[in-house]
């Protein structure tokens, strides 16, 4: 994996994020010698499930609903939902 310092990402942030691009090779982002980021493509096809994979909010709630199942426990009927989701609207 390629690294850069954060300084040097400053001042060629585009080429380094059209190298990475084009690769699809990660770049590790270095402040005094310490990863702090890391830069990656982006499939735009799989954004939005990385996005929402990533979601605190949206991990929490998927783990809760997944003890609740295994558990044999039913969700809200799909209708009930939409009518909650339509008031809220």
């Amino acid at each position: 994996m390629a690294t850069i310092g954060i300084r040097d990402l400053a001042n060629n942030t585009s080429a380094v994020v059209e190298q990475v691009a084009r690769t699809g090779r990660p770049t590790l982002v270095t402040r005094r010698g310490h990863p702090v980021a890391a830069l990656i493509a982006v499939d735009e096809d799989e954004l939005l499930d990385h996005i929402l994979a990533n979601a605190p909010e949206y991990v929490r709630s998927m783990s809760l609903a997944e003890a609740e199942v295994s558990k044999g426990q039913r969700g809200r009927p799909l209708d009930e939902v939409v009518a909650e989701l339509d008031s809220e609207a």
